[in-house]
């Protein structure tokens, strides 16, 4: 409603309330109208309105948001009515020497209480039926300190589009039990029924100090059912001020991982890089972007951003600059890893103590198409970079790989496999210590299987999947860079490194769970299987049989040893590749990583 409209409204509304209070105020006392009376009746009511109108607009009565109004808003109200009736007591008396002291009693009783109520009235109808028809049916999952905190704030805002009908506990004592007038309605197993039974829109999952173990068994029955699921912040962030409590945030793909993160040993990662120079490569790429701010928590003396990619270096450097201006010399530097010549003037230039290579094509589909693309970037880009380190006499390289390169069955994996063993080969020639990190599937990191289901999912779907029973490693964007730079930290020279990344999950599993918790059923969206690809595996490994070292350096780290069959055969196929047929470098490619220290046929094979 306009404020024009709002003004005539409460005016018309206004003059119908004065005159319908001195008319009752003569009813009540039994008055009745002589010409003289009805003068004083009609100087009275001219007056009252009069005065009122004056007052109100005055006052801004007409100006107030009555859909939000509290004790200031009747206050206002009290000294307008009040005033008017005080103004018309004075102007009787001046015309007629006398005051109707009892029915302006009346009348001011009246018109207190009917302005009053035809605006609270709007207040108490926009609370109790047109917010709640806004608002979603929300369910509380935990009847705590956190939940009942959670709907105290729900209740007293009128931002928060929320209605709780009730709680979820696993405590059998709150059973039946009310909290700020909200019931207990059973616990987290039936959740699903309780969803359907109470037609619940949102579920609200209050319990802060949960287990990533814990929330997941939560989130598992909240996916069986239409609402959409989010979770409250982590104590710590609503004690230190970072989040309200009403900053509700949707359940994550990272929340689904079922297993704490790793934590690092943040006293021997400072003496490691604080006041160094560190080069990354492949710094504008998901992994390479999160290891760069990572890095800088740890005040390093530069930090070096190499990358091909413009823009992608661009961001990170402008993202980092207004962070660590001060404390950071951060040079971005546009650089393709094949081109030797660049890549060595780079070294020679900034001398980096620690380089962290995480440039590589990574897609496996795409890789099956274009081999010779692969070996370039993957193989023998990995060989200019780890040279140039070795021979600038960096103490550390860090080599970014994959489950993929363990027993590979596509191009990519093989080229992070000859990666590895380009690497290990370098590390007996130079003082670098050369090691390497083998990822699980990354999640949110380009080109990996959650934003492509989002995308999907938004798209209104279906969500394709390869297969029902394949299975993959997951971990966190957070997580893989840590392990880099943790490795880098226990770098002894020649290892290969592998995140213990709890049970493998099933590709399947993930996309019903996104689905679920983006508010819509598998039903709707739909699940299309579209085979596997070419070069895909079923499941994927973290080390082989004759890489498991027995000795761990850090918990939920497990360490490989290095195998370096096929290094003759590998330099081999990098000085001819350009004469091969694809199918023939597939086949050597695949042959020379699959090569194990025992297998002298193999080597043979590749060989002739």
């Amino acid at each position: 409603m306009t404020y024009k409209k709002r003004f005539a409204f409460l005016a018309v509304l206004d003059s119908a309330i004065v005159l319908t209070s001195i008319y009752v105020s003569m009813i009540i006392l039994n008055i009745d109208l002589t010409v003289v009376k009805s003068q004083a009746l009609l100087v009275t009511a001219l007056t009252l309105l009069l005065s009122h109108h004056m007052l109100g607009f005055r006052s801004r009565l007409y100006h107030k948001a009555w859909e939000y109004a509290s004790i200031n808003e009747l206050r206002a109200i009290y000294i307008v009515v009040t005033i008017s009736i005080v103004v018309t007591g004075i102007i009787q008396f001046v015309i007629f020497h006398e005051i109707a002291v009892r029915a302006l009693a009346i009348t001011w009783m009246l018109h207190l209480l009917l302005v009053g109520s035809s605006r609270f009235v709007w207040r108490m109808f926009r609370d109790s039926i047109m917010k709640r028809t806004k608002q979603k049916r929300t369910l509380i999952v935990g009847a705590g300190r956190a939940g009942t905190m959670v709907v105290r704030n729900i209740l007293k805002s009128n931002d928060i589009e929320l209605f709780p009908v009730g709680y979820v506990d696993d405590d059998p004592k709150k059973y039946d039990l009310d909290f700020l007038g909200i019931p207990v309605l059973g616990n987290v197993r039936n959740l699903p029924s309780i969803v359907e039974k109470y037609k619940i829109e949102q579920i609200v999952i209050a319990i802060p100090s949960l287990s990533k173990m814990e929330l997941k068994k939560i989130v598992t029955e909240c996916s069986k059912t239409a609402a959409r699921t989010q979770i409250i912040p982590k104590i710590e962030e609503i004690m230190l001020g970072k989040l309200s409590l009403n900053s509700f945030r949707d359940v994550q793909e990272n929340d689904l991982l079922g297993r704490e993160p790793v934590e690092l040993d943040i006293n021997n990662l400072s003496e490691k890089l604080q006041g160094k120079t560190i080069l990354v490569t492949g710094a504008g790429g998901s992994i390479g972007s999160e290891i760069c701010r990572q890095i800088s928590l740890f005040k390093p003396k530069k930090l070096v951003l190499v990358g091909h990619g413009e823009n992608s270096i661009y961001q990170i450097n402008a993202e980092l600059t207004s962070l660590y201006e001060r404390d950071i010399n951060i040079v971005p530097v546009i650089a393709d890893i094949q081109d030797r010549e660049r890549i060595f003037e780079i070294m020679e230039e900034h001398i980096p103590q620690v380089v962290y290579h995480a440039a590589a094509h990574k897609h496996v589909p795409l890789m099956e198409f274009n081999p010779k693309e692969a070996i370039k970037n993957n193989i023998i880009g990995t060989k200019i970079v780890s040279e140039a380190a070795g021979v600038y006499g960096a103490d550390t390289f860090v080599l970014i790989s994959t489950d993929k390169a363990v027993n590979p069955a596509n191009v990519m994996g093989a080229t992070k496999r000859c990666a590895e063993l380009i690497i290990q080969e370098l590390d007996q020639q130079y003082k670098t210590k050369y090691v390497a990190v083998r990822f699980g599937n990354v999640l949110g990191s380009r080109g990996s299987v959650v934003p492509l289901f989002k995308q999907q999912i938004q798209n209104g779907g279906p969500i394709t999947v390869t297969h029902p029973e394949m299975t993959r490693y997951f971990m966190t964007i957070p997580e893989a860079s840590k392990l880099v730079i943790q490795a880098g930290a226990l770098a002894q020279g020649g290892e290969i490194f592998v995140l213990d990344m709890g049970k493998p999950v099933k590709i399947r599993d993930l996309a019903e769970n996104l689905i679920k918790l983006s508010g819509y059923t598998t039903e709707e969206i739909g699940i299309v299987y579209s085979g596997i690809r070419p070069g895909e595996k079923m499941y994927e490994e973290l080390l082989n049989e004759n890489e498991i070292f027995p000795d761990q350096l850090f918990p939920k780290i497990h360490i490989g040893k290095a195998n370096l069959a096929g290094v003759k055969e590998l330099y081999w196929l990098m000085d001819h590749f350009g004469d091969l047929g694809v199918r023939e470098i597939k086949d050597r490619l695949l042959t020379i990583a699959n090569m194990k220290e025992n297998k002298k046929a193999a080597v043979q094979a590749v060989a002739n």
